[in-house]
């Protein structure tokens, strides 16, 4: 490479400073051996709505923080275009995202594996989880301490709703888990949150912050990268614009593309690297025709089923301006109270049908009744679960609209399109009613607000979730990692059929892990670090996992007076 077509040459260029890019940011500058530059479109993190766990609905509708990117109308969800917030700041998504900390299962990654993604199996990936995180509970065989992601469960349950929550589920013939992030998943459980001493553990405040103290990690902000370059088949380094000027930096060993699961295929595209006929389509040369860029976007939608409360211990009495101030006040001055909570301190995982071996359906449960992102609430006071079919077949794409590195990308999910996601939400609407309906909700259940009385049969469930049904901004998938023609990067998340360049972030996951992908995200940071490096991977765990007895026939736990459905 011939340096005088740069501006100045690192080591390593870092697109993205994001779940996973933060986590690069640290591990590749760490030794002090190697020069890494980290290109950010967003700017600082320093708000208070970022940093207070329970204002994340704050940045997650400012355009400052958010790309502000929708999907097509999806005729599965009557045609409606959902906004897919993606963080535009440093920590990435995970700077304004809901901070639920969920590794998923072991099958999720047993499916990684079985898709080609060689040595991502369970017992490799969960050293990394380890590594990751410095776990409130303490150490074991599933969790570790010391490392840069503070995990805790927020107020540790006061409200009794959340322990209602696990016991009705109990009841119901469920069985509870002590750690759904350890040996088992499947149950009813408290709930982890990335927050460390009530403030936000994001990327940025876990790995970047400190790192940055290293005179060979250097972090450019509102720099919009624009295409790699590219000397044949090889990634040399990046091109990107900071306030009007056009810039060029070479890259002596990689570039590593962390720019998210809309971003990074777009990135690759505009650099000549994805669908031939796509490429000419909009006047990009073409310089490794690799079909499955973009394809394979997959996602998580969630539903709310709501219920009023007949008590006044709901947080929907906390929505008034004094309510807001007194929380703002006890975070501000002591880290404490509300306001160091995401609220989503009690969780589930089911299986949705006899014969899965794993859950499929995931309950994020809410000592109140409002919209995610804080936009409506129930009058009174009220609960609700977050309900989502969390392994779903329907596949969409991301594509360019144009060669233009400032207009966003064309987002297709095709949501719902498969006979069996829909059913998992038949499945999932009754399966809540008749938790909610237990014992342990007596003292506090009153009507059911959503879906309501008048939604019953199969067609009125599949009609109601089409307009109600909303994103869980779990989107990943589109730079798939296997071994196949198909896949995008291989299993060190070096793009297939070029040189020094790599993909890594949620892109690359084969398939959606049952749970909130945050966790997921920053392991895969972690595992690729090592790939990157050269380093041999951490000794993998072989360590037991829960299995159900009886899955082939049983959706639930055969407990006395309970028939399975």
């Amino acid at each position: 490479m011939s340096e005088s077509r740069f501006e100045e040459a690192f080591d390593y260029i870092i697109v993205g400073a994001g779940s996973a890019g933060c986590v690069l940011a640290d591990r590749l500058s760490a030794d002090g051996q190697h020069s890494v530059l980290v290109l950010e479109f967003g700017g600082k993190d320093n708000s208070i709505f970022i940093q207070m766990p329970t204002a994340f609905s704050i940045p997650l509708n400012k355009p400052k923080y958010d790309w502000g990117l929708y999907c097509e109308p999806e005729p599965g969800l009557a045609g409606r275009r959902l906004h897919h917030a993606r963080g535009k700041v440093i920590g990435g998504s995970s700077s304004i995202n809901g901070m639920a900390y969920v590794r998923g299962c072991a099958g999720d990654f047993q499916e990684w594996e079985q898709a080609g993604a060689k040595g991502w199996g369970y017992e490799d990936v969960l050293p990394y989880f380890r590594r990751a995180e410095d776990c409130v509970y303490g150490e074991d065989d599933y969790r570790d301490t010391g490392g840069p992601v503070g995990v805790c469960n927020g107020n540790n349950m006061r409200n009794p709703l959340y322990r209602a929550f696990i016991e009705a589920g109990r009841q119901a013939g469920y069985g509870e888990t002590s750690d759904y992030n350890g040996y088992r998943q499947e149950g009813f459980c408290r709930m982890d949150m990335s927050v460390r001493d009530g403030v936000r553990s994001s990327t940025a405040n876990a790995y970047l912050k400190p790192a940055l103290k290293r005179g060979n990690l250097t972090l450019r902000m509102h720099a919009l990268t624009t295409r790699v370059v590219m000397q044949g088949k090889r990634a040399v380094g990046v091109e990107y614009r900071q306030q009007g000027q056009v810039h060029r930096v070479g890259a002596n060993r990689e570039v590593v593309l962390s720019a998210s699961t809309f971003n990074s295929p777009k990135l690759l595209m505009l650099s000549g690297i994805g669908s031939a006929d796509q490429l000419r389509e909009h006047g990009i040369d073409v310089v490794h025709d690799l079909p499955g860029v973009g394809q394979n976007l997959q996602d998580h939608l969630e539903v709310w089923v709501q219920q009023r409360c007949t008590q006044p211990i709901t947080l929907n009495g906390w929505l008034n301006p004094l309510g807001q101030l007194r929380i703002g006040a006890q975070w501000f001055f002591a880290r404490s109270g509300l306001g160091a909570t995401n609220h989503f301190e009690s969780n589930a995982y089911i299986r949705s049908r006899p014969g899965l071996k794993w859950p499929d359906l995931q309950y994020h449960f809410l000592a109140g009744a409002i919209a995610y992102d804080g936009s409506k609430a129930v009058k009174g006071h009220g609960f609700q679960a977050h309900l989502g079919a969390n392994k779903p077949l329907s596949r969409g794409a991301v594509t360019l609209r144009s060669a233009n590195p400032e207009e966003a990308p064309r987002l297709v999910f095709n949501y719902l399109q498969e006979e069996a996601d829909r059913q998992a939400y038949r499945d999932g609407v009754r399966l809540t009613r008749e938790i909610f309906a237990q014992a342990a909700f007596d003292p506090y259940r009153g009507d059911e607000v959503s879906p309501g009385p008048n939604v019953h049969t199969d067609d009125e469930v599949d009609d109601w979730v089409a307009q109600t049904a909303a994103t869980a901004y779990h989107a990943c998938g589109t730079c798939r990692m296997g071994e196949d023609e198909n896949a995008v990067v291989d299993s060190q998340c070096r793009v297939r059929g070029v040189e020094g360049l790599r993909v890594v972030d949620s892109s690359i996951m084969p398939t959606v892990t049952n749970g909130n992908i945050n966790a997921p995200t920053i392991m895969i940071g972690e595992k690729a670090a090592d790939h990157i490096m050269g380093r041999d991977p951490l000794p993998r765990s072989e360590v037991p996992v829960f299995e159900p007895e009886g899955w082939q026939q049983q959706q639930r736990e055969n407990r006395p007076g309970v028939m399975s459905s």
